[in-house]
């Protein structure tokens, strides 16, 4: 049945998809399961590290996630809370996957950038807050850890407008900050809330107290020192910070703040509210034909991820569709502009990490996964008119080489197959040389940790035990222009000539020496870093 405008409008309005970025170990899973857990979608919180009687976070999934505690892939969660549906993307904060977690922000509306109050402005969150950054969407920040000794508030303010570039308002702002941590102060409401602690470490949802700041009884519950410090800091911040400007926030220029407590639950709920309020719903997507409104009747979306093997049992392969326009139908007709060939999608599906339920209908905003038995890429449009093409996810260079053979001769067959799933996810780059048969590949990566991930997935998802050796070399160049054959280009003799997936040349060099080596003894020899 047909929808109409206005009924179309109402659902894009209460759509919110974000990612959540951060540095390793600020503790980004665990605030993914607070805002579930607050969301009514879990009925009690995991713990992200690998303890054997622990309950695991719900968004990390993959065996190898639960044995290292740490985050190596994206996952998709959708739940309801106030009349809003929500869409969260939770991506890998290990450099080592940051990969995953670039292509994954291309689907984002906006983002929350969750720091460590101990930590401050750390490497990895300044890289993504960049790639938000240069799509222009919306950064909340969320200054996690409250509950432990922090930096002073204001010097994290400083921070983040020295460092990151970016104007900051503080939405609360935290009483104890010594590891004595023990509410907010809300700055739009003029209200504190104190937060009770309970013998549960966070598993559930948590009391607190709420009024004004002028209410005798927090004079009282907090005690003279605390009360007295509270009042100096407001009147400062008054005075002295930002005016709020939601329409700079949507712009990417003002990130509001809040301050709190992941792990213990103090502030999560304060925070979720407000971020629904003052967060975008979906907005237009750049194609290259022009630009796709949300609520455009003919229907748009484009594959940001494929996962294969989420479900051990099946031994299936996902494509993670963000939707762009119009409705999504379970079962509807749409051509897959790469092809140009008409495609049913069947059986799609949503996400709670791993568990799925199939769907019948989705909006502009949400992420359905679709069956994929091998026909999608990453970048891939889908349309109901046909003829559009998604800009393009950008491919970042390899830093870590090795070269991969499966250990048993027999088992061929599993290993291209494995080996080839897992370069289309983006999980590795794959390489070969020109004269060398499909018994081996030159394997590229981001990060060390990929290599580790590859061999665990081939052996526990594809039964093939792999030969891993690394290679000397740092860096990849796709050649673009050459004025020869690219095996008669003057090039050092380390200097390796290999063929990307798509059959594109690309040389691996060991340093820059010989990068500007292979440029300067071979005029009209163009390279770029990015496929």
């Amino acid at each position: 049945m047909a929808i109409s405008k206005e009924e179309l409008k109402a659902e894009i309005e209460r759509r919110r998809t974000f990612a959540i970025i951060s540095h390793p170990d600020a503790g980004k899973t665990t605030l993914t399961e607070k805002l579930l857990l607050y969301g009514g979608a879990i009925h009690m919180a995991g713990s992200v590290k690998a303890r054997k009687a622990a309950k695991h976070a719900v968004s990390d999934w993959m065996e190898i996630e639960k044995q290292r505690g740490i985050s190596v892939t994206s996952s998709v969660m959708q739940f309801n809370y106030g009349g809003y549906c929500i869409n969260i993307l939770d991506t890998p904060g290990h450099q080592d996957f940051s990969e995953d977690t670039y292509r994954t922000l291309v689907a984002a509306d906006s983002a929350v950038m969750l720091i460590d109050g101990a930590k401050g402005v750390e490497a990895q969150t300044i890289k993504l807050f960049h790639v938000c950054k240069m799509r222009g969407i919306p950064i909340f920040t969320f200054i996690n850890k409250m509950d432990r000794a922090s930096k002073d508030p204001f010097a994290l303010m400083q921070e983040i407008e020295d460092v990151l570039g970016i104007r900051s308002y503080p939405m609360n702002w935290p009483i104890g900050t010594d590891g004595d941590f023990k509410g907010v102060y809300n700055r739009q409401l003029k209200q504190i809330e104190l937060f009770t602690s309970d013998r549960t470490h966070g598993q559930t949802i948590i009391n607190s107290t709420k009024a004004g700041v002028e209410d005798p009884v927090f004079k009282d519950l907090l005690g003279e020192p605390y009360y007295s410090r509270l009042v100096e800091e407001i009147e400062l911040l008054d005075m002295a910070g930002d005016d709020f400007d939601i329409g700079k926030v949507l712009k990417g220029e003002l990130t509001p703040i809040f301050f709190g407590s992941a792990m213990t639950n103090f502030g999560v709920e304060p925070f979720l509210e407000e971020f629904l309020k003052l967060s975008p719903c979906p907005g237009p997507q750049e194609f290259v034909e022009k630009v796709v409104e949300p609520d455009d009747n003919n229907f748009t979306g484009f594959i940001f991820k494929i996962q294969a093997n989420m479900n051990p049992n099946h031994r299936d392969r996902i494509a993670f569709l963000k939707i762009c326009s119009g409705v999504f139908e379970s079962g509807m007709q749409v051509i897959h502009s790469r092809t140009g060939k008409p495609i049913r999608l069947t059986q799609p599906q949503q996400f709670m990490a791993q568990e799925r339920e199939i769907i019948d209908k989705a909006y502009p905003g949400d992420i359905v996964g679709l069956f994929d038995p091998g026909i999608f890429g990453i970048g891939d449009a889908l349309s109901s008119s046909g003829n559009i093409t998604f800009k393009g996810i950008p491919s970042f260079p390899a830093e870590h080489f090795a070269r991969v053979m499966a250990k048993d001769t027999m088992k061929r067959k599993q290993f291209l197959k494995g080996i080839i799933q897992l370069s289309e996810e983006g999980t590795i780059q794959i390489y070969k040389q020109p004269d060398i048969g499909v018994e081996e590949f030159i394997i590229g990566a981001v990060g060390v940790l990929q290599f580790e991930v590859l061999e665990y997935r081939l052996k526990n998802e594809y039964n093939v035990d792999i030969k891993l050796s690394r290679l000397n070399y740092r860096h990849a160049r796709w050649i673009s222009e050459t004025p020869c054959d690219p095996h008669d280009l003057n090039l050092t003799s380390s200097t390796m000539i290999v063929l990307d997936q798509h059959e594109n040349f690309v040389l691996l060099f060991e340093n820059d020496w010989s990068i500007q080596w292979a440029l300067d003894r071979n005029k009209g020899l163009v390279l770029r870093d990015i496929s």
